[in-house]
């Protein structure tokens, strides 16, 4: 311990420091555990929250990394407790990972407040992980440093390179047009999961671990290492040494991120071409710190920030070439004039300090700011009478030629009524129409599932059709494309205007305008309002029921009323 340090200070000494019947049970246990007093007493207790699970792949090298991390907190003096927290497996969670990230958030908080712990390693990156966790660590205040999962490595299939997810679209649209077969199929399926970590692409994972970085609660550099890299886990042992100094210098989350802070990470996304799920996770991210974060800002800085990172679904590499072109610290250096140099990371220094030694290796990777891959940045916010409280769009994954567009409305009443419909010959669908999908927001998935890529007809699509206009309250996976108009607010199933379309309206898209609208007459819509009633709530009872009542709509971050209001939850008494 560094002699400045009175290990008094220590939230643990609370627990195990005094000399009374409760602190002679908490050591008593924790020799029962196996550990001597020389482990625990006067050291730093860090809690490592590890997200591993059998079933979730992108976390499936957690078990080897939570020893590295413990490794490095042993080294700085500190004592490592690992507790398992929630697990969020995006391939494999129904209906949606959403649904729990406000979960996992509560857990995270809640775990941090009752043990004895003075600061928290936070293991996450599958795509509801990073922002649950960094909710939870926000609200507890505790010195907290994020570890990110990594990306897997670049898919192969017969000489290609496959991102994961975006080319899981592209060739299943192929093979439902007919252009390749079942073999050809299952050789993909087999190729472009190749590692532990999570997607490949500039996903939601990528994009939120991005943004852990540049709000300084990550390693500088460490956001874009793929997850079997040895630097990965040379990374995670300093995570664990950075933690416990941090603990010394009682450096909360607090103290690192502010206003400007979300704002450097607002423009890190949009650099990056990055997902539209973050503008709903970095909303209810910023509400925990008690910070005002809108949509409104995301467009403002959408005009002025450019895409630099030409990696999929908006470009053509993957994380792995990202990383090794010199990762988020070199795209970051090229932008200083967008960015608030001053704030701190949990390295110690400033971002400024981070991006100096900063370089980019290949520019058809990360572009230069002469070149490139869009001058806007490829999230835009648009309002209209069909989403008064705003939606979101990613022009940059989208077919240009349909960012100005009108067309019929083809509606489906919910995701059943979409996969019944969506080829039958008795829809009538062609490549003007617009399809608009109800029921899919944060009460009406339940969660906001990731249907908004809805599919396009397989008539269009052995047309050549590849793309159309989509409308939905849902959310769509980072790693998917297409001119997919998302996130409509208010949602369908509380009467949101997106609930009075029927088929055949006409619907006018102007992303240059910033405008999304129904083209039916006021006074109609008003009468179709009346007759609006809404479905009977489901589910009924249980977490769902939790989640119906008291979720945000996207515009506010879909956050539960009583975690985003202010306040404080008072730390447990010891008795």
């Amino acid at each position: 311990m560094s002699p400045e340090f009175d290990p008094r200070r220590l939230r643990s000494h609370r627990w195990f420091g005094p000399d009374d019947l409760r602190s002679f049970s908490h050591r008593s246990r924790a020799k029962q555990l196996g550990y001597s007093e020389a482990d625990f007493k006067d050291r730093p207790v860090i809690a490592i929250l590890n997200t591993w699970s059998d079933i979730n792949p992108c976390h499936g090298h957690f078990r080897t990394r939570a020893e590295e991390v413990k490794r490095g907190v042993l080294q700085a003096g500190g004592f490592p407790v690992e507790m398992p927290a929630l697990s969020l497996s995006e391939p494999f969670q129904k209906p949606t990972t959403m649904l729990y990230r406000n979960l996992l958030a509560m857990e995270a908080e809640e775990l941090l407040r009752s043990y004895p712990v003075d600061g928290a390693v936070l293991m996450g990156g599958c795509d509801k992980t990073t922002p649950a966790l960094i909710m939870g660590a926000a609200s507890v205040d505790l010195p907290s440093v994020f570890v990110p999962a990594g990306p897997m490595l670049r898919g192969r299939w017969r000489g290609s390179v496959l991102g994961s997810g975006t080319d899981q679209w592209r060739y299943w649209a192929d093979r439902q047009a007919g252009v390749i077969g079942d073999c050809e199929w299952r050789e993909i399926e087999g190729g472009i999961a190749r590692s532990a970590g999570h997607c490949m692409t500039m996903g939601t994972a990528s994009t939120m671990t991005s943004v852990a970085e540049t709000l300084g609660l990550a390693l500088p550099g460490s956001a874009s290492i793929p997850a079997v890299d040895s630097a990965h886990s040379r990374m995670a042992a300093e995570s664990g040494r950075t933690v416990v100094e941090l603990v010394k210098r009682d450096a909360r989350p607090s103290t690192i991120v502010t206003a400007s802070s979300f704002r450097n990470a607002v423009v890190a996304v949009l650099a990056l071409g990055g997902s539209t799920n973050a503008v709903i996770h970095l909303i209810a991210m910023a509400g925990r710190f008690g910070i005002e974060l809108s949509l409104d800002d995301f467009d403002a800085l959408s005009r002025r920030v450019p895409i630099l990172a030409d990696v999929r679904p908006s470009g053509r590499h993957l994380m792995e070439d990202f990383a090794y072109a010199g990762g988020l610290t070199g795209l970051l250096s090229r932008l200083p004039d967008l960015l608030d140099l001053s704030r701190p990371t949990v390295a110690g220094g400033t971002l400024g300090d981070a991006l100096s030694g900063a370089g980019v290796h290949d520019d058809d990777v990360i572009r230069p700011r002469e070149a490139p891959l869009a001058a806007e940045g490829g999230i835009a916010v648009l309002r209209g009478n069909l989403a008064p409280d705003g939606c979101v769009i990613k022009h940059s994954a989208a077919d240009p030629k349909l960012l100005r567009h009108t067309g019929p409305a083809v509606v489906f009443a919910d995701y059943n009524d979409l996969v019944a419909r969506i080829d039958s010959p008795d829809t009538a669908v062609n490549e003007d129409s617009v399809l608009v999908l109800r029921s899919a927001g944060p009460q009406g998935g339940p969660g906001m599932p990731e249907w908004g890529m809805l599919p396009i007809p397989k008539r269009l699509l052995r047309r050549g059709v590849r793309d159309m206009v989509r409308i939905s309250d849902a959310r769509m996976s980072g790693t998917s494309y297409g001119t997919c108009v998302l996130h409509v607010a208010p949602e369908s199933s509380i009467g949101g205007p997106l609930a009075l379309v029927r088929d055949g309206d006409p619907i006018r898209l102007d992303v240059p305008g910033r405008r999304l609208d129904l083209l039916v007459d006021g006074a109609e819509l008003e009468r179709r309002r009346r007759r609006w009633t809404p479905a009977p709530p489901r589910p009924e009872r249980g977490y769902g029921a939790l989640f119906r009542e008291h979720v945000s709509q996207a515009n506010k971050g879909c956050d539960f009323d009583f975690l985003a209001r202010p306040g404080v939850t008072d730390e447990p008494e010891i008795h």
